[in-house]
């Protein structure tokens, strides 16, 4: 497997993730982060999303192993158009690193997002993002 950059590694490694958990990392690019999650559950599940089918096709490649085990499921979604298939839900954490309607660039894309996150959080559930030293958490509305 190939090593996540130092940047990636610092947020990956400061997710408050758990064996059992359901996670949803939302802009997954080529997978990098989705496999350093799923080989950190061992019961749980780990749902990554992309609005690029180029990307989709990386990560289904790279996490090759990991969508056998089950721990992981790869599909093309953008964040404001999210809703869950059935048995995907509910997500006990959400993450997103470098993506542009949950970092600020697109306020609007950001405001659907969030709606789309919050129909698919547990009661408890928490997103992330980058941005803080490493992550930020972001209040979702409930």
């Amino acid at each position: 497997m190939p090593q996540l950059s130092p940047r990636l590694a610092r947020a990956v490694a400061a997710l408050p993730l758990e064996p059992h958990l359901r996670v949803l990392e939302i802009g997954c690019g080529p997978g990098a982060a989705a496999r350093a999650v799923a080989a950190r559950l061992e019961s749980g599940h780990i749902l990554a999303i992309d609005r690029s089918a180029a990307a989709v096709a990386q990560a289904r490649t790279a996490c090759a192993e990991e969508i056998a085990s089950g721990r992981l499921t790869v599909r093309q979604c953008a964040a404001e158009e999210f809703v869950p298939a059935p048995g995907e839900g509910p997500f006990d954490l959400v993450f997103a690193f470098r993506v542009g309607a949950l970092d600020g660039r697109h306020p609007e894309a950001g405001r659907q997002a969030l709606a789309r996150i919050a129909a698919a959080l547990a009661p408890t559930g928490r997103l992330f993002v980058d941005g803080g030293d490493p992550l930020r958490e972001v209040p979702v509305p409930r």
